[in-house]
């Protein structure tokens, strides 16, 4: 068997997942659209790795300036020991307790990023959500989710209870690379495919915003010169709502 290099395993992955899932994209988009035109605000979760997203989605180049990530202790990637994130994002009821922090409203967006789509964390905080009226976006491997058991008490998935549900088209286990005589497969595609997937988004939702004649609150680069004054503009607009600052 020849090997197949990562690039290459990568690129069908990414391929499916743009072609797939552009009607999807297209929903959420106009919906992304709604919420800001209306002044209100994005929130991105991700537990673990899966929370990469939340951060590339947040204060960053290119990126819609209300887009709140949400970080909650012991789910993200500096927690020490890291593997105690393992063990606290299969929590039953702590989502509640992040979710009311978060500040988030019912006319906010949420989005909710987890490859498995089976720990209790990540599907709880879709469940609280749409309990309270927020529309609920799950990034997720449809794949993967079906492939494995629910940790929910009530054995739900992710993209059982998500109002929509954009699929990174990965592989079970994540991992897509193998090399002869290793049984474990090696380099990820989640998070390279759900990034591209949400700069998709964002590029569709400022679309929809510049048709409909809407000033679009986009950060310019820190490096650039002048970019200071229109970030802090949008900062100053959104203000204490921006709960990252």
């Amino acid at each position: 068997m020849d090997t197949i290099n990562f690039y290459n395993a990568l690129l069908p992955i990414l391929d499916r997942a743009f072609n797939s899932q552009q009607d999807v994209l297209d929903q959420c988009a106009q919906k992304m659209a709604d919420t800001i035109e209306n002044d209100h605000l994005i929130y991105v979760f991700g537990a673990g790795h899966a929370g990469i997203i939340a951060e590339e989605m947040c204060y960053r180049a290119g990126s819609l300036v209300p887009t709140v990530p949400i970080f909650a202790p012991g789910l993200t990637v500096n927690t020490r020991p890291v593997t105690l994130g393992t063990q606290m994002e299969r929590i039953s009821g702590y989502a509640p307790l992040i979710l009311k922090e978060s500040k988030i409203s019912p006319d906010d967006f949420l989005i909710v990023h987890s490859n498995s789509g089976r720990n209790a964390v990540a599907i709880e905080m879709a469940e609280e959500a749409k309990k309270i009226g927020i529309f609920v976006v799950a990034l997720t491997s449809k794949a993967h989710s079906s492939f494995v058991s629910s940790r929910h008490p009530k054995g739900y998935k992710l993209m059982d209870v998500a109002d929509l549900v954009i699929d990174n088209c990965g592989v079970p286990g994540d991992a897509i690379c193998e090399i002869p005589g290793i049984e474990a497969r090696v380099a990820s595609t989640s998070t390279i495919v759900g990034a591209a997937l949400m700069n998709e988004l964002i590029f569709q939702t400022a679309l929809i915003l510049q048709k409909r004649g809407v000033e679009l609150p986009i950060f310019l680069s820190a490096n650039l010169d002048n970019s200071g004054e229109s970030n802090k503009r949008w900062m100053d607009h959104y203000g204490s709502r921006l709960l990252y600052l």
